[in-house]
């Protein structure tokens, strides 16, 4: 499955990335799993695509109101993710992959949990072993890793992921027995993404290479043996989504909409399941 070669096609919808580049991307159905893929696929230069002051996921900036909201809905989401993971035990041991500036990490850390976190981006990860300590976070790939860990999580980092197949295999084999991942994606299934269009802020291109919905998200996992226990939403993130999406669109009752909009995907997702950001709680079968 690790090699398996992910071809998609349908056309989908086309996009451009609002946020740096001003390029043009696509998206495509993958026949097979169902999920959305972005092309083209500009894996050699991908890192030039988040060089920029204002990817405020790998600061922990707050110059302005719109970088104080994130950093508000963030120490809320924290909790909240933390709240989701089973009942903490002093020691066990937890990945946060693609940790950032490792504040979901020192949280963990101030609960007496046994944390490690892997971040590729250079400035992050110096945030993070401030934080947490310079043995405790890296920058190695997966495959590296010599221990295998009880609790995974991966928040808003999968759809970054280049080789998404080798990737999962190798999450799968660094989760002890009983271990559960906790992964948090974008839903582009959700209402907001629904009315916003090309416009949706959480499609992203060309940072986001795949988009999942719940359905997708658990085919894909059930190849490699695994399977979603539960789900839980992420109700602020249609907020953020929506604030940036309309700021996209350049909208003057930017703010209002996007209150409105975010509500509304939020009270139908309870009735369908489709909220704009879902966390999956995943396991190994036969847990």
């Amino acid at each position: 499955m690790a090699d398996k070669e992910v071809i998609p096609k349908k056309l989908i919808l086309n996009l451009k990335d609002f946020f740096l580049s001003g390029e043009e991307f696509s998206l495509h159905k993958n026949k097979e799993f169902g999920f959305l893929e972005t092309r083209p696929r500009p894996l050699k230069n991908l890192t030039e695509y988040y060089k920029s002051e204002n990817y405020i996921s790998h600061t922990d900036s707050q110059k302005n109101w719109f970088e104080k909201i994130y950093q508000f809905i963030k120490n809320y989401n924290i909790r909240y993710k933390f709240s989701k993971l089973p009942k903490p035990v002093a020691g066990i041991k937890i990945l946060d992959y693609g940790c950032g500036a490792g504040d979901f990490l020192l949280y963990a850390k101030n609960k007496n949990l046994n944390v490690f976190g892997i971040e590729p981006n250079e400035s992050a990860l110096e945030i993070t072993r401030k934080k947490i300590g310079r043995k405790n976070a890296s920058n190695k790939s997966i495959r590296e890793l010599n221990e295998s860990f009880d609790i995974i999580t991966l928040w808003h980092v999968l759809e970054h992921i280049p080789d998404l197949f080798e990737f999962i295999d190798q999450l799968k084999s660094k989760l002890n027995p009983g271990g559960k991942i906790f992964i948090a994606v974008p839903n582009h299934l959700s209402f907001d993404a629904a009315f916003y269009k090309e416009y949706w802020a959480a499609y992203d291109v060309p940072r986001h290479l795949w988009h999942f919905s719940p359905q997708s998200l658990g085919k894909l996992f059930n190849s490699f043996g695994m399977k979603i226990e539960k789900k839980y939403p992420l109700w602020f993130d249609s907020y953020y989504v929506s604030m940036l999406s309309e700021k996209y669109k350049k909208s003057r009752l930017g703010l209002l909409r996007a209150f409105i909009i975010a509500t509304l995907s939020n009270f139908i997702g309870i009735f369908n399941g489709n909220y704009s950001s879902v966390i999956y709680q995943i396991v190994k079968n036969g847990n």
